[in-house]
C-alpha cells in the first residue's frame, strides 16, 4: 500500500463510518499528509505499512524544531493515531507503530466566564426600545439559557423551537441534533421579538431560520461577535468577553448549581466528558477558608502550662 492509496481509503473511512464533517476529514488528512512530507524531505522510501516508532519519534522531533505549538503537536499526532487505528481496523495492520507515541502535555486553560450578576448587567445594558435591541436581547438570553454554540444561535431554526414544552432542537458539530431546555425568560423575550421585530423583514432563503438581520437574511459569526462586544462595554465590564463566554459561563452556573456533569455533558453537545470536566474549577476562597477551618495544623493549640 502506498500512502495516497492509504489516505483515500482513510478519508471514505472517516466519511462513512465516522460520519465526521467535511472540515475534520480535511483535518485528519491533512495530519496524515504532513508526515508524508516529512518523509520525502528526508528520502525515506517507505509506505504506511513499512513505518516505524523510530521515524515517528523523528518525525516530532521536527514538528518541535519547527517552533509548532504543543497544541499543533498534539492534533497532527492525534490525527496520524486515528490513521493507524482505521489501518488495523481494516486488518491491514498487525502492529500499531504510534501505540507508544506520546505528545506534548497541554495545559487546559479556564476559560473565562461571568458571573450571574454580571450576565444580567450585559443583558440589561441592552435598549429594548430599538427593534435590532429585541432581537439582540433575545439572541444573548438564548445563549445564556441554552449554552449554545455560536453557529448553534444563528442557524437556530423557528421549525425547532418548542415554546409550548421549553426545548429547542439544536444542529451541533458534525451535524449532530441534540435536545436542549429553554427557559421561560428567553423565550418571553423571543416571543417579543417574533411577535413584533420579525414579521416586519422579508426574508427570501431564510424563512425559517430564527435570528435575521435587517435584510432578512441570517445573522454571521461576526455579527453576534460585535453585538456581545457592545452590549458588554455598555454594562461596564472589562472581561474578554466572546459570544462563547455565555456558553462558558452557563456550564459553570450550572455545575456550580450542582447540575450533573453528564446532563450538563448532554445539553453542550460534548462528545467526551473529559471536555465538560473543565468546567468544574472549584472556588479557591472556599477551599482556603476550607482548609483554614478544619485541617489539623490550622486548628489553635492550647496555652502552653
Amino acid at each position: 500500500m502506498d500512502w495516497l492509496s492509504g489516505i483515500n481509503g482513510f478519508r471514505n473511512y472517516l466519511q462513512l463510518e465516522r460520519s465526521l464533517s467535511k472540515n475534520s476529514i480535511a483535518a485528519y488528512t491533512a495530519d496524515v499528509r504532513k508526515l508524508v512530507d516529512f518523509l520525502q524531505l528526508k528520502n525515506y522510501e517507505i509506505g504506511p505499512l513499512e513505518l516505524s516508532s523510530n521515524h515517528l519519534e523523528e518525525f516530532i522531533f521536527s514538528l518541535n524544531d519547527l517552533g509548532l505549538g504543543s497544541t499543533s503537536q498534539a492534533r497532527i499526532i492525534s490525527g496520524i493515531k486515528t490513521f493507524y487505528r482505521y489501518l488495523l481496523a481494516e486488518d491491514l495492520l498487525d502492529d500499531d507503530p504510534t501505540q507508544l507515541l506520546e505528545g506534548p502535555r497541554l495545559q487546559r486553560k479556564i476559560p473565562e466566564v461571568l458571573s450571574y450578576e454580571e450576565v444580567q448587567d450585559v443583558l440589561a445594558a441592552i435598549d429594548l426600545s430599538t427593534d435590532h435591541g429585541t432581537r439582540n436581547r433575545a439572541m444573548l438570553e438564548t445563549l445564556y439559557a441554552c449554552g449554545l454554540r455560536v453557529s448553534e444561535l444563528t442557524s437556530l431554526k423557528i421549525s425547532n423551537l418548542y415554546s409550548d414544552i421549553g426545548f429547542l432542537k439544536v444542529l451541533g458539530k458534525n451535524d449532530k441534533e441534540r435536545i436542549v431546555p429553554i427557559g421561560d425568560e428567553a423565550l418571553k423575550h423571543i416571543h417579543f421579538y417574533t411577535r413584533d421585530i420579525r414579521p416586519k423583514l422579508k426574508t427570501i432563503h431564510d424563512e425559517d431560520i430564527l435570528f435575521l438581520n435587517k435584510r432578512g437574511r441570517q445573522l454571521s459569526r461576526i455579527m453576534v461577535f460585535m453585538i456581545v462586544k457592545e452590549a458588554v462595554q455598555l454594562a461596564g465590564i472589562t472581561k474578554n468577553v466572546s459570544p462563547h463566554t455565555f456558553r462558558h459561563s452557563f456550564a459553570t452556573h450550572l455545575i456550580e448549581g450542582g447540575a450533573p456533569l453528564r446532563a450538563v455533558q448532554d445539553m453542550l453537545g460534548h462528545e467526551s466528558i473529559t471536555t465538560t470536566e473543565i468546567y468544574t474549577h472549584l472556588d479557591t476562597d472556599y477551599l482556603r477558608e476550607t482548609i483554614l477551618s478544619f485541617h489539623p495544623m490550622n486548628k489553635k493549640s492550647p496555652p502552653y502550662s
